[in-house]
């Protein structure tokens, strides 16, 4: 069954952001639009470069109100320790949840379980708690912060402009459809 439209499921976890371990549940969720990204594991090797990414591109989901959260099953702990001894994780001051239960991968449906880590799962929730994008993938394959940018500022304009949809490529600024009977064939 898809994610789609489904309500983040109850959670509570401790993340590691600015400092600071900090409860991130699933109300916290709630009332802004938030992107959940998941990576297999700290001290790894595409993961640094995805979240440096993300911490590149932070600002301009701030802007949007979208926070972000990085989330892996190793500790806060770990979190912290990678923050501090690495310098690409070192840019990062979103919130890095700690799920060693493996309870958040699970509800998202991206737990590796022979292997204890999730798959590179990314998933843009709406204020209401939905999950509006689902992304899965091998964790071979590193992800794009422009592009999740890009794709956020759909979700967000289709929810705002209800009837219109956002076509392939679709930019912020861009023309939209609406669709109707008069559209069938036409494009």
């Amino acid at each position: 069954m898809s994610l789609i439209n489904t309500e983040v499921k109850p959670f509570k976890a401790t993340a590691f952001q600015n400092g600071d371990f900090v409860e991130v549940t699933d109300q916290t969720l709630r009332g802004q639009w938030s992107v959940v990204v998941f990576y297999p594991a700290d001290f790894t090797f595409v993961c640094p470069t995805e979240l440096e990414d993300l911490a590149d591109n932070y600002e301009a989901f701030k802007a949007l109100g979208v926070e972000i959260y990085g989330v892996s099953t190793d500790t806060h702990f770990a979190h912290k320790a990678w923050h501090d001894t690495s310098d690409a994780i070192g840019k990062v001051n979103y919130p890095l949840v700690g799920d060693p239960t493996a309870t958040l991968a699970r509800n998202f449906d991206v737990l590796i379980e022979e292997e204890g880590i999730a798959l590179r799962g990314t998933f843009v929730i709406n204020p209401e708690g939905q999950i509006k994008l689902c992304e899965i993938h091998d964790n071979g394959i590193g992800r794009d912060a422009t592009e999740l940018l890009r794709k956020v500022k759909a979700a967000k304009y289709v929810a705002e402009h209800p009837g219109e949809v956002c076509p392939a490529k679709w930019k912020e600024g861009a023309e939209t459809l609406t669709p109707s009977l008069d559209l069938v064939g036409k494009i």
